[in-house]
C-alpha cells in the first residue's frame, strides 16, 4: 500500500489528486471542529457516552465523533448513505427507475444521481429534527427558553453541513483519487482511532488490566484486519468456456474464463442495517426514558440491552438475513445464465439455461452464507470482548474495521488501475 501510494505521488497528475484529496479531507476536520450554535457540548457528549451502544454510536463513530460534539458535520454522510441505499431499493421495486438505471445510459445515471441528492437533503432535514428535539428532551440546549429560531439555526446548520460533505465526497470521486464519500468515512473513522486507544489504556489502568491481556487485544486486532483482507479479496470462480463460432472467413470464441463471484460482495452494508434495526428498540427507549432499577420494564430493557446475549444472536441472524438480500440485489443468477447464452458461453457441465440456474444459485447460496457468517464474527466479537471486559465502547469496533479496511484496499486498486492506465497511455497516442 506505501509503495502504491509512493510511485502515485510521482506521477504529476496523480499528485495533484492527491493533494486535492487531502485538501477535502483538511476541510471536513476543520468543519468537524465548528459547533452549531445555542447547544451545551459538554452535557451532549456525556448524553451521548451513556448512550454510546445505541445506534447514535454509530453515528458518532462514522462523524469522526462530530455527532457528539454537535458540529456542522455531526450528520456526516450518513443521510447520503441512507438515500442511497433507499434509492437502490426503489431501483429494484420500481419499474420506471429500474428502466432509467438500466437502459437510460449516462442520462439515466445523472437523474438518479439528482434524486438521490434530494432525496439526501430530505432524510437530513429529518434527522437534523430529530437530533434538536433529542437535545430539547434531555436539556442539552445551551438556552433555557428555545425557541423556533434556535431550531432552526441548529436544524439548518446540519442540513447545510450535510449537504456540504456530500458535495465534497462529489467532488473527490470527480478530481480526486475517487471513491469520495468512502474516503470521507474512511477519515471521520481513522480519526476516532488516537481517542479510542487512549481511553482504552485509560480504561486498562483503572480496571487495571495486565498488559499482556492488552498485547492480546492488539494482536487480536491485528489477526482481524489480516482476515478481513483476506475475505475481502476472496472470490469463487466459475469456469466458463465459450463456444467456437465462424464469421465468414474467420473463428472467434474458443477461449476459457471465469465468473468471479466475491465471497462478501454486499460489504458492510449488512452490518449497518443489522445494527440499526436490532439497536433501534434501545435507542428508542434511549429517548424516551431509561427504566427505573427492579421494574419490569428494567428487566426487558436489560435482556434486549447491546451487551445482552440475545442482542448478539439476534443481530447474528439479522446479518445473515440481509447478506442474503443484498447478494440477491446484486447477482442475479437468471440474468447471468441469459447473457452467457446469448454470447455463446456455457458452464462446463450443466447445459445452458435453467441448469445453468440452478448451479450459479447454489453456488451463490454457499458463498453467502459463508460471507454472512464471517460478517457475523467480525461484529460479534468485539461485543463479546466488551462484554467481557466490561468496556462498551468496542461494541461497534468491528464494522469500524471492516470500513477502513475496506476502503483503504479499494482506494489502493483504484491508485493502481490510474497508473495502469497511464502506463499504456503511450499506446493510443
Amino acid at each position: 500500500m506505501i509503495q502504491t501510494i509512493r510511485k502515485a505521488w510521482g506521477i504529476p497528475e496523480l499528485r495533484k489528486k492527491i493533494i486535492f484529496t487531502l485538501l477535502i479531507l483538511l476541510i471536513f476536520r476543520i468543519g468537524n471542529a465548528i459547533t452549531v450554535p445555542y447547544v451545551n457540548v459538554q452535557a451532549l457528549e456525556a448524553q451521548l457516552e451513556a448512550m454510546g451502544a445505541t445506534i447514535l454510536g454509530l453515528y458518532n463513530v462514522m462523524s469522526g465523533g462530530a455527532f457528539a460534539t454537535a458540529t456542522v458535520f455531526a450528520l456526516s454522510i450518513q443521510p447520503y448513505i441512507n438515500s442511497s441505499i433507499i434509492i437502490q431499493l426503489l431501483t429494484i421495486a420500481i419499474p420506471a427507475l429500474e428502466r432509467l438505471a438500466k437502459d437510460g445510459g449516462e442520462e439515466g445515471k445523472k437523474k438518479i444521481q439528482s434524486i438521490t441528492r434530494y432525496t439526501t437533503v430530505g432524510i437530513a432535514v429529518l434527522q437534523g429534527f430529530g437530533y434538536y428535539m433529542m437535545m430539547q428532551r434531555y436539556n442539552l440546549l445551551a438556552v433555557s427558553d428555545p425557541t423556533i429560531w434556535h431550531a432552526l439555526v441548529i436544524i439548518v446548520s446540519f442540513v447545510a453541513g450535510s449537504s456540504f460533505v456530500m458535495w465534497m465526497g462529489e467532488q473527490v470521486t470527480e478530481f480526486g483519487v475517487g471513491n469520495g464519500i468512502s474516503i470521507i468515512l474512511f477519515a471521520g473513522i481513522l480519526s476516532r482511532v488516537p481517542n479510542m486507544v487512549s481511553a482504552g489504556i485509560a480504561f486498562g489502568m483503572e480496571a487495571a488490566v495486565n498488559w499482556l491481556w492488552i498485547a492480546l487485544l492488539l494482536v487480536g486486532g491485528l489477526a482481524l484486519i489480516i482476515f478481513i483482507v483476506f475475505i475481502n479479496d476472496a472470490e469463487r470462480r466459475i469456469p466458463v468456456q465459450y463456444a467456437k463460432r465462424q464469421v465468414g472467413r474467420k473463428m472467434y470464441g474458443g477461449q476459457s474464463t471465469h465468473l468471479p463471484m466475491k465471497v462478501n460482495m454486499s460489504g458492510v452494508l449488512p452490518v449497518i442495517f443489522a445494527q440499526s434495526i436490532a439497536s433501534l428498540p434501545i435507542t428508542i427507549w434511549s429517548f424516551i426514558g431509561i427504566p427505573a432499577e427492579g421494574t419490569v420494564s428494567r428487566s426487558i430493557y436489560d435482556a434486549i440491552d447491546t451487551k445482552s446475549f440475545i442482542y448478539m444472536v439476534v443481530y447474528f441472524i439479522m446479518i445473515i438475513g440481509f447478506s442474503y438480500f443484498y447478494s440477491t440485489i446484486q447477482f442475479n443468477p437468471v440474468e447471468i445464465a441469459n447473457n452467457l447464452k446469448k454470447q455463446g458461453g456455457f458452464i462446463p457441465g450443466f447445459r445452458p439455461g435453467k441448469p445453468t440456474v440452478d448451479f450459479i444459485k447454489r453456488v451463490l447460496n454457499k458463498i453467502t452464507l459463508f460471507g454472512a457468517i464471517y460478517l457475523g464474527i467480525v461484529a460479534i466479537c468485539p461485543l463479546i470482548v466488551g462484554k467481557f471486559v466490561d468496556n462498551p465502547a468496542l461494541s461497534i469496533g468491528g464494522t469500524s474495521v471492516i470500513i477502513v479496511v475496506g476502503v483503504a484496499l479499494e482506494t489502493v486498486k483504484a491508485l493502481e488501475s490510474q497508473m495502469l492506465m497511464r502506463q499504456y497511455k503511450g499506446f493510443l497516442e
